[in-house]
């Protein structure tokens, strides 16, 4: 008797997968887990075949019997319908190369995870660079976990470790996407777990809060000297507002309300000609930077000083062009401190921090927030990107401005100022 769809949809699991037949070797098996397999069993060269049709309901009974109709036609034109399947199917993967699919995923990816720009570019340049010297134009069915291991080795050879974590990244998902999109069955990238080395994190130097009063005694000498005005106004307000070297030194002065005492770092920025990666805004998402009055009075002071540029902090006699990403850190070895052992402009992030933390003031999601750091957890990033802590983070930014102030004087530890 021919099937039903209500008999396909009343059919319940038993403990064993069982049959129930349409006619012509159609049938659909009913697994113990539930799913429902579409199967036609024929006969060629006096072998008993078996072709898959897929799972109902996504096929259903009327598709799986025009395939069933379509197997009787080959047969009766002595074709083995098992044979033709496989290979129309090697004939969909022909000209599926590594690149093509690479770059098809990276357009789908971006899109769906709404990569900005920089990262956008980022990706693609390592997978041009790193990836498709060695599998470029390879059949994508073709690769094997080791053919994916021999370019990420090629990588690690050179040292260049978080490349590696990156590239292995790209390789499971691109492959991930290949199976998705019916190219290959399994994705080899997935065995690639543990075969390469993990990068060592890295620690930028940052000093001892204990040396706070030393650092301003040396900017006061520095400022005294013939020094750059405008460098030693860009090392204060790093140091008063910890944000990273590029959200500094690319700021635009429409970035900033000093009546609101408020900094607007957006996601991207409009590019300078010929100023490399000048598009780059804060790196996570747009976010803001409460000013204290000691801030609001160091970019007073720079108004003064670039207030008709757009940028806050050209370059000497380049006012279409900002400073070297190298400045804070040339400005703080001309302070005598060993940017690779004692202190870095990134490690005034890191004073900063330190120092909010063990105060014992401010909430966790404050200071996080403030730091412009990455929350993993995607519902509680959804929720503190929304709340954005402003109130709590205003009063801790002028704390931090009135904590600097006082160390001026002598140490005093965080925990001990109110």
């Amino acid at each position: 008797m021919a099937l039903t769809d209500v008999a396909i949809r009343n059919a319940k699991p038993r403990s064993k997968p069982y049959k129930l037949s349409d006619g012509f070797g159609l049938h659909i098996i009913i697994n113990p887990s539930g799913s429902k397999l579409w199967y036609q069993k024929y006969r060629f060269d006096g072998k008993e075949k078996r072709l898959a049709y897929g799972a109902y309901p996504t096929v259903s009974l009327s598709a799986a019997r025009k395939l069933c109709e379509e197997a009787k036609t080959l047969l009766s034109q002595s074709i083995d319908p098992g044979a033709e399947k496989q290979k129309e199917k090697v004939a969909r993967q022909v000209g599926k190369r590594f690149e093509e699919t690479a770059r098809s995923w990276w357009i789908y990816q971006g899109k769906l995870s709404g990569w900005s720009e920089s990262y956008s570019h980022s990706i693609v340049r390592a997978i041009e660079t790193y990836l498709f010297p060695v599998l470029k134009n390879r059949l994508v069915v073709s690769l094997k976990t080791q053919d994916l291991l021999l370019a990420l080795k090629a990588v690690e050879r050179k040292g260049y470790l978080d490349t590696v974590i990156r590239l292995k990244y790209c390789l499971t998902s691109i492959m991930r996407y290949a199976l998705q999109n019916g190219i290959i069955e399994y994705n080899p990238a997935l065995d690639l777990q543990g075969a390469v080395q993990s990068p060592k994190k890295k620690h930028y130097p940052a000093l001892p809060l204990e040396r706070l009063p030393e650092l301003f005694e040396r900017i006061d000498l520095y400022s005294q000297g013939r020094a750059r005005q405008l460098t030693l106004l860009a090392l204060k307000l790093n140091i008063y507002l910890f944000v990273r070297s590029s959200e500094l030194r690319l700021a635009r002065w429409n970035e900033i309300d000093l009546e609101r005492a408020m900094w607007i770092i957006p996601d991207n920025r409009e590019p300078l000609e010929g100023v490399r990666y000048s598009y780059r805004g804060a790196k996570m998402s747009e976010y803001l930077v409460p000013l204290s009055t000691q801030a609001v009075s160091l970019f007073r002071e720079v108004q003064e000083m670039t207030g008709e540029n757009e940028l806050i902090f050209p370059c000497l006699g380049r006012p279409h062009r900002p400073l070297s990403e190298n400045t804070i850190n040339q400005a703080l070895r001309r302070l005598g401190y060993d940017t690779q052992t004692e202190i870095c402009g990134h490690g005034l992030r890191t004073i900063a921090c330190g120092a909010l933390n063990e105060s014992g003031q401010w909430s966790t999601d404050a200071i996080e927030r403030q730091m412009s750091h990455q929350e993993r957890n995607s519902v509680r990033a959804a929720y503190i990107h929304k709340a954005q802590f402003i109130d709590e983070r205003k009063r801790m930014m002028q704390w931090w401005a009135d904590y600097l102030d006082a160390n001026k004087v002598g140490f005093v530890a965080p925990y001990e100022f109110e």
